[in-house]
Formats: C-alpha cells, sequence, structure tokens
C-alpha cells in the first residue's frame, strides 16, 4: 500500500533520481551569495547616492563655471584649472593654508594628548567612574550651534566669564579679547575645538585601553616595568593600532571643520581664523562662485588623502621595523 510503480514495469518501486553532491553544495553556495549580495546592495546603493555622487559633482564643479545662473539656464562652462588658478592666487588662499595647518595641528595635539591622559586617569577603576565618563561626553551631545553660542558668551571680552575670572584673581588685572584680536581668535577657536574632541579621543582611545590584558601589566610589574616604562613597552606599543585611528580621522575631521569656526569668529578679525573651509564656504555661499569654492573642497579632500595615505605607511613602517 502507498508503493509507487513504475509505469509498463508492475512491482518495481520508483525512487526519485539522487541529486549529486555537487549540485547541492553549489546551490547551498548560491543562495549565501544572493543573500549577502541582499544585505550589501542596499549599503552600496546608499554610499554611491549621498556620498559617492556629491564627491564626484564636487570634483567635476572644480572645473566649471558655476554661479547662481547656472541654476537658470543649467549651463555651467567648462574652464579648466581657471578656477584653482583664481582661488590659489588670492591674497587670503596663503593665510587660510596656515591657519589650516596651525588649528589642524593645535587642535589635534590637545584633544589627543588630554584625551589620552583621560582614557589612562579612568582606566584605573573608582567610584563614580562611569558617571564621570558619561559627564565627559556633554559636548557631543550639546548641539553645535548652542556650544558655539555658550563660547562666545564665556570668551566675550567685556561680559565674558572667563574675563570675569580672570580679574577676581588677585594681582592679574587681564581682559584679552579672545574672539576680537587678531592674535588671540585663532587660540580660542583652536581651545573650543579641543573642548569639542576630546570626548572622541577619549573613547577610542579608552576601548583600546581596555583590549590590553592585565596579565601583562603583573609580568611587567615583575621585571620593573610600572609607571611610564610600563606605558612606554606595553601600553603605547598595544595602543597604536587605535591612536592610528584617532589620528587619521581627526586630522580628516578637523581639517573640515566650519560650524566652529563661523560660530565663533565667522573667519574674522582680519582673516585671521580663516581656514580653507571657511574660505569654500565663502566663495560658495557669500560670493555665489561655486565652481570656485568647489575647487578649494578639491583642494582639502587632497590635503586629507596625502596626510591619511603617508601617515598610513609611516606607521605600518615603524610597526615592520
Amino acid at each position: 500500500m502507498g508503493e509507487l510503480v513504475t509505469p509498463g514495469r508492475p512491482g518495481t518501486l520508483s525512487t526519485p533520481p539522487a541529486v549529486p553532491p555537487a549540485e547541492r553544495g553549489g546551490s547551498h553556495k548560491l543562495r549565501t551569495r544572493l543573500v549577502e549580495v541582499a544585505f550589501i546592495v542596499p549599503a552600496v546603493v546608499y554610499l554611491l547616492l549621498f556620498f559617492g555622487y556629491p564627491v564626484v559633482k564636487n570634483i567635476v564643479m572644480g572645473f566649471q563655471e558655476y554661479t547662481t545662473k547656472t541654476f537658470f539656464t543649467g549651463e555651467a562652462p567648462w574652464v579648466g584649472l581657471a578656477n584653482y588658478r583664481t582661488v590659489v592666487g588670492d591674497a587670503i588662499f596663503d593665510r587660510s593654508v596656515l591657519n589650516t595647518l596651525l588649528f589642524t595641528a593645535g587642535s589635534i595635539a590637545g584633544q589627543f594628548a588630554l584625551g589620552l591622559a583621560i582614557a589612562l586617569f579612568f582606566h584605573k577603576r573608582f567610584a563614580l567612574s562611569g558617571v564621570l565618563r558619561s559627564l565627559i561626553l556633554l559636548p557631543w551631545l550639546i548641539p553645535m550651534i548652542a556650544g558655539t553660542a555658550v563660547w562666545r558668551w564665556i570668551l566675550d571680552a567685556d561680559n565674558g566669564a572667563l574675563n570675569r575670572i580672570l580679574s577676581a584673581v588677585p594681582g592679574l588685572d587681564l581682559s584679552p579679547n579672545w574672539l576680537t584680536s587678531t592674535s588671540l581668535a585663532l587660540v580660542a577657536v583652536i581651545g573650543v575645538n579641543i573642548w569639542l574632541g576630546i570626548p572622541f579621543n577619549m573613547t577610542i582611545l579608552y576601548g583600546g585601553l581596555q583590549e590590553i590584558p592585565e596579565e601583562l601589566y603583573e609580568a611587567g610589574a615583575l621585571d620593573g616595568a610600572t609607571g611610564w616604562r610600563a606605558f612606554r613597552h606595553i601600553t603605547w606599543p598595544l595602543l597604536r593600532p587605535v591612536v592610528t585611528v584617532v589620528l587619521v580621522l581627526g586630522v580628516v575631521y578637523t581639517l573640515k571643520v566650519l560650524d566652529v569656526i563661523l560660530g565663533l569668529t565667522n573667519g574674522g578679525p582680519a582673516n585671521s581664523t580663516q581656514t580653507i573651509s571657511t574660505f569654500s564656504y565663502d566663495m560658495s555661499f557669500r560670493q555665489f562662485d561655486f565652481g570656485a569654492g568647489a575647487a578649494l573642497g578639491n583642494i582639502l579632500i587632497v590635503i586629507s588623502l596625502v596626510f591619511a595615505v603617508v601617515y598610513l605607511r609611516l606607521n605600518r613602517r615603524a610597526v615592520d621595523e
């Protein structure tokens, strides 16, 4: 009962054809690959639309005469390197390049040094360390426009909190023009950007410190590697991959900082805080020369790529040695 009989041959059972193992394995791999592609395609499409297209469009705009007229006519004549010659020949360009280098170097040095020091401090567990670590993340949580507004009040020459504190110190009669002095404005902007970048550096470096086994410190202590020696021979070598990530991302982000400078000094006074990013913003959205602004943006992209490639190669060579 229930037997399958082959037509024309009574009494013989019919068995389904056997599927070769190679075919079964191939179909399983195909399904797995299709699932992988289904997960990857949305991410690739997103990157192409929201990252790839803007970058390519910016590169093309750098070689076009792209102005407000283009939005009405749809015409953007090809001008080759004319936009680059215009921005490089501008009197503000040299000052903006120098300010960009000073701003980036000062910000990265301050953020990294303080972030590492705080990470090392919290690496030693103590009461309320988790609460204090959370409080250090506040600069990340505060909207940038609100943060810069608060710092403008703190650094105000007449009614700012910082100058009031300085004037209250016995023997000090100081009232610096933090945001209106050509010699102090860049220092003030760097200080505010350091304040903003400390949480990022501290968080990433603290995570790297947590991955270092405690057994290494215990073994090092037996050989006399404590304090500075433990940091030099154990902590720093094992933390170098994390340091590479922090520095590369920090430099790339700092090179394009715009909102902090616009909120505090707007590039002034007398272009003393003008950087390549603020110069690009000024050319694009104040002078409405979008081609020249795009050319400055492309220069900034090249600087970021050159730094990333050079630093990564030097770091890899140092690790190999």
